[in-house]
């Protein structure tokens, strides 16, 4: 038996236009990935200390874009892809603590070359569900022959234990397998008892670590 809630509408972005798109992206993103691999490497080699837990990148799939300009009522397009999307390239960053996430914000901002175009705290202001982390775009310059342009990259800044609830999260409160709403939201009560258990969790290594670190 065929299940039609799983079929998907067809991908309106092709391939040559999905390359052509996603190019100068792939070049923003690189070059967001060295600052950060650089600060990094800065901090350990100055404090013996790392930062930065690991990195992970990504850039959106055809199918990604596709779906999220549906979504908005939009065309498949370049043009509207540009204008309208502001995470096609992403990073997140994952740290150890809150002081980390608080330092790499701080320094890229110094960065003279580089746009803020969104900025959302929900580490100070939790979304309602318990999500904690820290979303910045940066415009990123990006050299052609023909001169510069700015594009957007999303930097996620997340600790260890804010990345592990997210990931958990999405697992399990959003499988593709039909509940009953009081189920749902029991679970979605349970979730946000946990970010804030983490959180304490959190807050008490940190203490730990900064007691040791004197």
């Amino acid at each position: 038996m065929v299940n039609t809630l799983t079929t998907a509408a067809p991908c309106r972005l092709n391939e040559r236009t999905y390359m052509e798109l996603i190019v100068p992206y792939v070049d923003a993103l690189q070059n967001m990935l060295y600052r950060i691999e650089a600060l990094n490497k800065d901090f350990s080699r100055k404090y013996q200390n790392d930062p930065i837990h690991h990195i992970q990148s990504r850039i959106k799939t055809a199918g990604s874009i596709d779906g999220k300009l549906r979504r908005q009522q939009l065309e498949a397009t370049i043009e509207n892809a540009r204008d309208n999307l502001t995470d096609i390239a992403g990073i997140r960053v994952i740290c150890h603590f809150i002081k980390d996430i608080d330092w790499i914000v701080n320094i890229i901002k110094r960065q003279k070359d580089l746009i803020i175009l969104k900025e959302r705290d929900y580490i100070r202001n939790p979304k309602p569900n318990g999500y904690r982390s820290y979303h910045i775009v940066f415009g990123v310059p990006v050299y052609h022959t023909d001169g510069m342009d700015y594009y957007p990259v999303e930097l996620q800044l997340r600790t260890m234990s804010m990345d592990f609830w997210a990931s958990m999260e999405h697992r399990i409160c959003y499988k593709k397998e039909p509940r009953q709403p009081m189920a749902q939201e029991m679970l979605v009560e349970e979730f946000l008892g946990y970010a804030k258990q983490l959180e304490e969790i959190e807050a008490q290594m940190e203490r730990y670590c900064e007691g040791h670190s004197r």
